[in-house]
């Protein structure tokens, strides 16, 4: 049994350092994570100018007046 995995250790050399790469796969599947990158920033400033818009637009209640918010399901007492 030794004798077959020295056997295919010695048929099967290390590649030398400088010949392994990551080849065009590797440069594809970089290039795709920068384009998500890019698209996930984009949709998140888009959100963002959403929420800063609807604040100044008095859609969201004054955090300060929690006297009001009786009725709410997270209100503790």
């Amino acid at each position: 049994m030794i004798d077959v995995v020295a056997l295919v250790a010695a048929s099967d050399p290390r590649p030398d350092d400088n010949n392994v790469v990551a080849g065009w796969v590797g440069f594809v599947v970089f290039l795709g994570l920068i384009v998500a990158v890019i698209l996930i920033l984009r949709s998140f400033t888009k959100q963002i100018k959403k929420v800063r818009e609807a604040d100044a637009a008095g859609v969201f209640d004054d955090p300060s007046d929690d006297s009001s918010d009786t009725g709410s399901p997270h209100h503790q007492a």
